[in-house]
């Protein structure tokens, strides 16, 4: 597939365009992908030059239904989407419903509506994997973007499968990924807590790990769905429950998530795009004026060049 490609000079910037990056969007949002995928896609952009930003994602995602069922809040697994007409079948249908951008020059130097021509209108009524666009799991993509003055350039949540929309409780505090297990696994968080999880963001990790093991620890604790989870960290595709991540700024460069006491009220509002801390902005001032940066965690080597040169999670954790 490569030659090809050369013979006809076709480069990554022809392929890589802001159509294509909506196409992925639609395609992330129809399958149920995992939140990763807006990192990757502002990254890609970034590199590209293309201008693609974390509010783009809301737009895309009030059109797109999420009609795949994959877990972590579904039945099935990726080998049974492919076996079910893969992503060549959900891209058709999308293509079909007007929701993705046919004349994309692709890796085969063809159109994406020319790569699909042959490809089914329908999946197989047989499966149960690819649903149909009028009955989908649900009418909305499942990756929200969140802000308020705990997140105001952006947070995201990946709802599929989630029935809580709302929580207002107490923050709890951690400053890293093993002190938030460690309390979850003690039994000290109860229905109705906002978990915080900080100092896990592109800088403060630094590298912005997977809270993988806090989030299954929960779901292990009956809690999936009675706790609010947010981090400055990253989230697994297997994730389940009510986590909000990517929290920018991040807690190492002073962001609001850095300055949340043990107690405070947090406001988890799914339907209203809301992270918010009830706090008054005279109280927010005066946290700000009484915080100080921890030291970064490696003072040399790369993860030290990393942390010094790495962008905000809103813009893809870029380090150029």
């Amino acid at each position: 597939a490569l030659f090809p490609l050369l013979e006809k000079n076709i480069v990554p910037r022809d392929i890589i365009t802001r159509k294509s990056l909506e196409n992925a969007i639609a395609v992330v949002m129809a399958v149920g992908g995992s939140t990763n995928a807006v990192l990757h896609l502002l990254a890609l952009a970034h590199s590209l030059e293309v201008d693609l930003k974390i509010e783009d994602f809301e737009p895309i995602r009030e059109k797109v239904p999420h009609f795949c069922d994959l877990k972590p809040s579904g039945n099935y697994v990726a080998i049974d989407l492919h076996q079910a007409g893969g992503i060549p079948q959900v891209m058709k249908m999308l293509l079909n419903a007007g929701l993705i951008h046919g004349d994309c020059l692709t890796v085969t130097g063809k159109t994406v509506a020319e790569n699909l021509k042959d490809i089914p209108d329908n999946p197989d009524p047989r499966q149960n994997v690819i649903l149909p666009l009028d009955k989908p799991k649900s009418p909305k993509g499942h990756l929200v973007i969140l802000k308020g003055n705990i997140s105001p350039e952006g947070s995201v949540a990946k709802i599929s499968g989630v029935k809580t929309r709302r929580i207002e409780g107490p923050a709890r505090i951690f400053n890293s990924e093993e002190e938030s297990l460690d309390a979850i696994l003690a039994n000290k968080i109860k229905a109705g807590d906002v978990v915080v999880i900080r100092y896990e963001g592109p800088k403060g990790g630094p590298g912005m790990r997977e809270m993988l093991a806090p989030t299954s620890a929960l779901v292990g604790e009956g809690l999936g769905d009675k706790v609010a989870l947010i981090t400055d960290g990253r989230f697994s595709g297997g994730t389940y429950g009510v986590v909000i991540g990517h929290v920018a700024p991040e807690a190492q460069v002073g962001g609001m998530i850095g300055l949340l006491q043990e107690g405070d009220t947090i406001i988890v509002d799914i339907d209203k795009h809301l992270l918010e801390v009830k706090l008054t902005d005279e109280e927010i001032e005066k946290r700000k004026k009484n915080w100080n940066p921890p030291p970064i965690k490696y003072k040399s080597g790369v993860l030290a060049k990393y942390a010094k040169l790495v962008s905000s999670a809103s813009k893809g954790a870029v380090t150029d």
